[in-house]
This record gives structure tokens, sequence and C-alpha cells, in this order.
């Protein structure tokens, strides 16, 4: 299975870009991990938001084509640990590749959040986007963890 953070924005800072190679590398080797880093669109020449983050739709479905996609947003699902490891099992178990969105300063556009399999919330708060990458990557590696059948300290 192949997992991939789709998200919308660059140059994080060096404790992101740190955290997340080290839960990357505690992932297996048959959970593929990359993040695709997508450059947002720009906010300025007039464009109102609903232009601005429809040129970003077009990008994230794009890098996203051919996996189930997971759109990381605030209003969405609030799903517990457990949750996202059944997911991950289900997709593992049909060969399906995984790719969570996450959006610009703006959010995700409302096609990406019509094309996505599920809509998750990782806080109802706002969240800075490098530390979301992290928090999703950890996420990644603890569900993986409960699929491997090691214990979980709310279980």
């Amino acid at each position: 299975m192949r997992l991939t953070i789709v998200a919308l924005g660059h140059r994080m800072p060096a404790w992101v870009d740190a955290a997340v190679a080290d839960y990357a590398k505690r992932l297996p080797r048959e959970w593929s991990f990359a993040i695709r880093e997508l450059k947002p669109a720009p906010r300025d020449r007039g464009r109102s938001v609903p232009q601005v983050l429809a040129a970003e739709a077009e990008a994230v479905l794009h890098a996203a084509r051919g996996a189930a996609l997971v759109a990381c947003d605030e209003r969405g699902a609030a799903w517990t640990t457990r949750q996202l490891a059944d997911r991950l099992a289900k997709w593992r178990d049909e060969d399906a590749d995984v790719a969570f969105a996450i959006g610009s300063a703006d959010g995700l556009a409302p096609e990406v959040k019509a094309a996505a399999k599920a809509q998750v919330a990782l806080s109802a708060m706002t969240l800075p986007h490098g530390l979301v990458r992290v928090l999703l990557t950890e996420q990644l590696y603890r569900a993986h963890s409960l699929l491997s059948g090691h214990p979980y300290h709310r279980e």
C-alpha cells in the first residue's frame, strides 16, 4: 500500500521535516510513504477564494489520482486511532493506495471534499500546516502499530 500526504504548502521548518522523517522511517516497508508538496495558488491578482481553491483542487486531485482520497478538514469526522487503523486495514486488504489531502490557508475546495472517500478532522481547532503533517504521520505509524498487534494504551 502506498500512503501519500498531498500537502498544499512548502518549505516547512526543519523540526517538521525531522519529525515526519522519524515517524515515516518507523512505517513498514510494505507501506510506502511520501509527501507530495504542492505550491498553493497565488492569492493576488484579484482572485476570489473560490477561484484559488478551484485552482488548488485541480492539483490535489491530480496528485491523488488512483488513490483513496482522505480530506483533512476540521469539519470532518473525528476518527479514533483505532478507526484510522481499521480503515487502513480495509484499504490494505483491497490493495488500494491512500492519499491524505492537507489544504492551504483557505482549506480544501468543495470538489476535493466531494471526491474524498472520507473527510477527517485531526482536531476541531485550526492547526499549523507543519503540525498537521507531523500529527498525521505519527497517527499512520500508531495505526500500523495497532494492526501489528502492539498494545495500545487506551485498550
